[in-house]
């Protein structure tokens, strides 16, 4: 198979597997899948960096190849924010519980020191 067909390929798996966001319980494997397939789509693109002459350069499926690296650039975006979303929410939870568990934490407290108003 020819490598720009490859990377068309490899990059219409990426762009599927982005489709969809995976709930909580399967985000572990949905993110390696997306490693996988990243690092694979990699491989492709170095191997047709490493050729003299530039085979993608006024080749047919270039504009394909163009809006689905689009398509999955958005998507990408889309679950690093989905991500950072998940770990904001996670650090606010361990905050409220903490001050649940402790609302006396944030109080200083100076028991035990005197101060002489005298001069």
């Amino acid at each position: 198979m020819e490598l720009v067909q490859q990377l068309l390929v490899a990059s219409e798996k990426l762009h599927a597997h982005l489709t969809k966001l995976p709930d909580d319980k399967e985000r572990d494997a949905f993110i390696l899948a997306i490693d996988e397939l990243l690092d694979a789509r990699g491989k492709v693109i170095e191997q047709l960096q490493a050729q003299t002459l530039d085979p993608l350069k006024g080749h047919v499926l270039q504009p394909q190849l163009l809006e689905l690296d689009k398509g999955i650039q958005e998507r990408l975006v889309k679950v690093q924010r989905s991500i950072k979303d998940d770990m904001q929410q996670l650090q606010t939870t361990k905050k409220s519980e903490q001050r649940y568990t402790n609302p006396y934490a944030a109080v200083q407290v100076m028991d035990g020191t005197y101060f002489d108003g005298k001069k």
